[in-house]
């Protein structure tokens, strides 16, 4: 849409409330809401102003006041709101010079998909992103200098199979929710609502499903689309699947490893190049790849390290990225092994569907960044013909120690993520998509808002080992 048809969308809708919505640094959806009769053609070109001192990782106080420029494309009705309520997903920008706030990470990934068409590699980068969560009942969780806990539950939750009061049975076992029926799948009419939701938002949904966890896990995919709207859709998934869960009492989560002993949630991450409508990753190499396909994902899997500090940004990630289970930690390629880090799919021969997924991503992620991340590695990959090596076709756990050590993998831990982005990330900065000073605020903050704290802090599990020592 362009700012008239926005208008005249409103009108139609009979709108009440403008709702504008920024992403910051960590990747959570801020918003501001205005009468809608303060919305006019003029306002896509002069930005409404907020104070960004107070949203995290951005502007110090004395240099607060930017600008929310709304994006026309975006415009949706909040299905949720009792008065009707249009939003729009905006850009950041500084109100002087109107130049775009270069910490806004929306436009980090607007500069990415303008760097791919100067590259001349491609003209459109297709993703598709496949987020799972959790759904529970109830969530309490405290931390405090003398006492630390979290306590989970889940009607759902194999653990409540001994349950004295309203026990049915049909749960889940642990690590075998993949695909079950109603009634051992909970939440069907739930992801169903979810689903619809989306659907009257107008984003594209494929399917939906129960994950391998108990306790709710689930997943609904999204269609592929541009880089910029795949990430748009991204935090609409997030907004409509709490949002729903909150109608139905229930509370949603997309930390990456809630649960001990059962599966972690992934945001395994497909993508392609494409050039003047065509695909550029069908080809006659392995897998039915293309070369330009190879050398993307040598760049994936070379910059794989320093791609984690934004694809698996915090410290809870790594309790899911853990070798020796099905986790993609290793930094190699395969059509059918998932504990691979770059997977082929091959459900279909059809040119248009040949891909990459990356799978280390996870859901805590803030996708702006990491999908810019992803993109920008592969086309150093492309640049520089970056081989990827042999695929990795055996089982991981078949391999014997001396092949095992051959094969890199990802890091165990933030702290060993942001020094790995610290060492490595020139290929971040062609073109100028990320800055410099983006990347070291990225480590400063991490480091000090996260790592730290969590490092400085007694775990539960540490009285188990060592109280009576």
């Amino acid at each position: 849409m362009d700012p008239k048809s926005v208008l005249e969308f409103a009108s139609k809708h009979n709108a009440k409330i403008l709702d504008l919505r920024f992403t910051d640094l960590p990747g959570l959806w801020q918003h501001v809401s205005y009468p809608i009769a303060e919305l006019d053609e003029s306002s896509f070109k002069e930005g409404f102003g907020f104070d960004g001192s107070s949203i995290r990782g951005w502007q110090s106080i004395h240099e607060s006041d930017m600008l929310l420029m709304p994006d026309p494309n975006t415009a949706f009705m909040d299905p949720f709101r009792d008065t009707p309520t249009l939003v729009m997903i905006c850009n950041v920008g500084d109100p002087i010079t109107h130049k775009p706030y270069p910490r806004d990470p929306r436009q980090i990934a607007i500069r990415a998909e303008a760097h791919l068409k100067d590259s001349g590699v491609a003209d459109q980068a297709f993703f598709g992103a496949e987020a799972e969560f959790f759904i529970f009942d109830s969530i309490r969780f405290d931390s405090q200098p003398q006492h630390g806990f979290y306590f989970i539950d889940s009607d759902e939750g194999r653990w409540n199979t001994g349950r004295e009061e309203h026990n049915l049975g049909y749960r889940p076992r642990y690590k075998e929710g993949y695909f079950p029926a109603p009634p051992i799948d909970h939440f069907q009419d739930l992801r169903s609502e979810m689903v619809t939701r989306m659907m009257e938002i107008g984003m594209d949904v494929e399917c939906h499903h129960h994950e391998v966890a108990t306790a709710g896990q689930s997943e609904i995919d999204l269609r592929f689309t541009t880089l910029l709207a795949s990430a748009d859709n991204m935090m609409k998934y997030k907004f409509v699947i709490k949002s729903v869960a909150q109608q139905y009492g229930k509370t949603v989560t997309f930390m990456p490893k809630p649960l001990f002993g059962d599966n972690g949630s992934g945001m395994h991450t497909h993508q392609s190049l494409w050039s003047k409508s065509k695909p550029l990753f069908a080809g006659d190499k392995y897998a039915g790849l293309s070369q330009m396909a190879l050398w993307y994902a040598g760049g994936l899997l070379k910059h794989g390290r320093s791609i984690s500090a934004f694809s698996a940004p915090t410290t809870n990630s790594y309790k899911r990225l853990v070798p020796g289970y099905e986790a993609p930690v290793n930094l190699a390629y395969s059509s059918r092994n998932r504990s691979a880090a770059v997977r082929i799919p091959m459900y279909s021969a059809n040119p248009k569907a040949k891909r990459l997924e990356f799978r280390p991503p996870d859901p805590s992620c803030n996708v702006y960044l990491t999908f810019a991340a992803m993109l920008m590695a592969g086309l150093d990959g492309i640049e520089n013909k970056i081989d990827p090596g042999k695929p990795l076709d055996k089982d991981i756990f078949e391999l014997d120690k001396e092949e095992a050590k051959k094969v890199p993998t990802m890091p165990g831990s933030l702290d060993e993520a942001l020094k790995a982005l610290e060492d490595d990330h020139k290929y971040l900065i062609k073109g100028g998509v990320f800055t410099q000073e983006l990347i070291d605020l990225w480590i400063e903050y991490k480091t000090k808002n996260e790592v730290d704290p969590v490092r400085m802090r007694p775990h539960p599990y540490e009285f188990h080992l060592y109280y009576d020592i």
